[in-house]
């Protein structure tokens, strides 16, 4: 855990709050560190039974101090899953997803992260998916989630609730309770360069 679970847990903690203090924190790990971590994570995954049964996933193009998600996805390119990725639509604030045949259909999308270009697109439906990779800033035990704060994720995964949804996270990015709101969507399961937590969704 990190020092900041403790300063939450004696009053409520504004998502602003956190959201700054864990992206200052996250940004501030050494690249070294991002990667080593983010192998640990990629290897969990790797053995989860979710993870081996899904033919269909769900995967954010990871980008700055994010868990980093291009290995993985290139793993799943070779086994043969299919990938799909987010494309953000930030004109009406929403999200589509699309299916990533190559590494090289990537370009620089909305926010400068890398979404799929527009002649390279194929659009899917999220009920296809079989298993969702989910971004985040901060996590909580109970599956809550703190984004960047503009509902992008939230929007999309509402569109979909049974399907199992986890989220990387390294250690530092776990608090003690993130503040939900009836619009949240929560996570399944969070996996840490340490641990894998299945949540107690409330």
């Amino acid at each position: 855990m990190n020092d900041y679970i403790g300063a939450c847990s004696y009053k409520p903690c504004m998502k602003s709050t956190i959201r700054a203090s864990i992206l200052a924190q996250r940004n501030a790990m050494p690249r070294s560190d991002i990667t080593e971590k983010s192998k640990l994570i990629k290897t969990r995954l790797f053995s989860l039974n979710e993870y081996r049964r899904a033919r269909v996933i769900l995967f954010y193009v990871s980008y700055g101090s994010e868990v980093m998600t291009h290995e993985i996805i290139q793993a799943c390119f070779a086994s043969g899953k299919k990938v799909v990725v987010p494309c953000t639509d930030a004109k009406n604030g929403t999200l589509s997803i699309s299916e990533l045949r190559r590494w090289d259909d990537l370009g620089v999308g909305a926010y400068h992260i890398q979404e799929p270009r527009m002649e390279c697109r194929c659009e899917v439906s999220l009920d296809t998916v079989d298993l969702i990779i989910v971004p985040g800033i901060a996590f909580d035990c109970a599956g809550h989630r703190l984004g960047h704060g503009m509902g992008y994720y939230d929007r999309l995964l509402s569109e979909n609730v049974t399907t199992i949804k986890i989220a990387l996270s390294f250690e530092l990015q776990l608090v003690e309770k993130i503040p939900a709101e009836h619009h949240d969507v929560s996570v399944d399961m969070i996996i840490t360069e340490k641990r894998t937590i299945h949540t107690k969704k409330t």
